[in-house]
């Protein structure tokens, strides 16, 4: 009795584990990691949280709070203004790839994929640290439900 009392307590905590461990959604990946508040904040402004909580797949180039503060001074409270939504929409976008791209997928190469946006970013991925346009992958392939998250250092702007 006691062994079948201490396997059904043990069978619950591997529920309650994988549970528990199941990958967020990118919007609630980047909620839960507590360094892109901005960026948050911004894909609320632009109407975009359920197409990022939405099945996808995607691949986000997550720019971080201190991305953001590096930009001149009140770009992005003029994103975020009603009016700019449009623009905000464009910029955020711009961050996101359909489909999933791990770094293990370009690992050598460069390659130029389209964004969600229409444009195409410039990706590095053949010296020591891969490069987005100018910004620079601080923490690749952080797996969400529907997608993927690379952090990078610096906001992109679509031309």
């Amino acid at each position: 009795m006691r062994f079948l009392k201490t396997m059904t307590i043990a069978a619950a905590a591997v529920l309650m584990t994988v549970s528990v461990s199941k990958a967020q959604d990118i919007v609630d990946t980047a909620v839960a990691a507590d360094d892109f508040n901005t960026l948050v904040a911004a894909v609320e402004a632009a109407g975009l949280v359920e197409t990022l909580k939405g099945e996808g797949p995607f691949t986000v180039f997550a720019p971080t709070d201190a991305a953001f503060a590096a930009l001149p001074e009140g770009t992005v409270d003029s994103l975020l203004l009603p009016e700019n939504r449009d623009q905000l929409v464009a910029v955020l976008t711009y961050h996101v790839l359909p489909g999933r791209v791990m770094s293990s997928d370009i690992a050598g190469q460069e390659v130029s994929p389209e964004t969600v946006q229409g444009s195409t970013l410039m990706i590095d991925a053949t010296g020591d640290a891969v490069m987005v346009n100018t910004a620079t992958v601080v923490t690749a392939d952080v797996e969400a439900s529907n997608g993927v998250i690379h952090i990078i250092d610096t906001v992109l702007i679509p031309e």
